[in-house]
């Protein structure tokens, strides 16, 4: 059984897999090969082999420079960060520009323990009329 993925799937010389499909740093298709072929190629050309798929069949695999695995994780991270957070709650609070002196008091309460909770808070005033 594989270990769990990481960062970057797996970097190196431990491929759990027999047969590979192996795509050269160029991002040309080797074909399938067996794991002590990869590997030989990988040493030829001092280059590593980065897992790309492994729910495929045979996993696929990319042989890669240092430069080329840290631009990838690079990138990786950079597209994580741009997407939501799924743990991040919103809340929203909208008031009068005439609001009493107690709930303004009762209102900035609630918007601090929001903040103590690491909420995001985002505050409407509408104009009295």
């Amino acid at each position: 059984q594989p270990k769990s993925k990481a960062a970057f799937g797996s970097v190196g010389r431990r491929i759990p897999y027999r047969i590979l499909h192996v795509i050269n740093q160029d991002g040309e298709s080797l074909g399938n090969m067996h794991r002590a072929e990869a590997l030989r190629l990988m040493d030829e050309h001092g280059l590593k082999l980065v897992l790309l798929r492994e729910n495929v069949e045979p996993p696929v695999y990319r042989l890669m420079t240092g430069q080329q695995i840290h631009e990838e994780q690079l990138k990786r991270a950079e597209k994580k960060k741009a997407s939501p957070k799924p743990g991040v709650v919103q809340k929203e609070l909208s008031f009068s520009s005439a609001i009493a002196k107690n709930d303004l008091e009762t209102k900035t309460k609630q918007i601090a323990q929001w903040i103590e909770k690491r909420h995001h808070v985002k505050v409407t005033i509408r104009q009295a009329k």
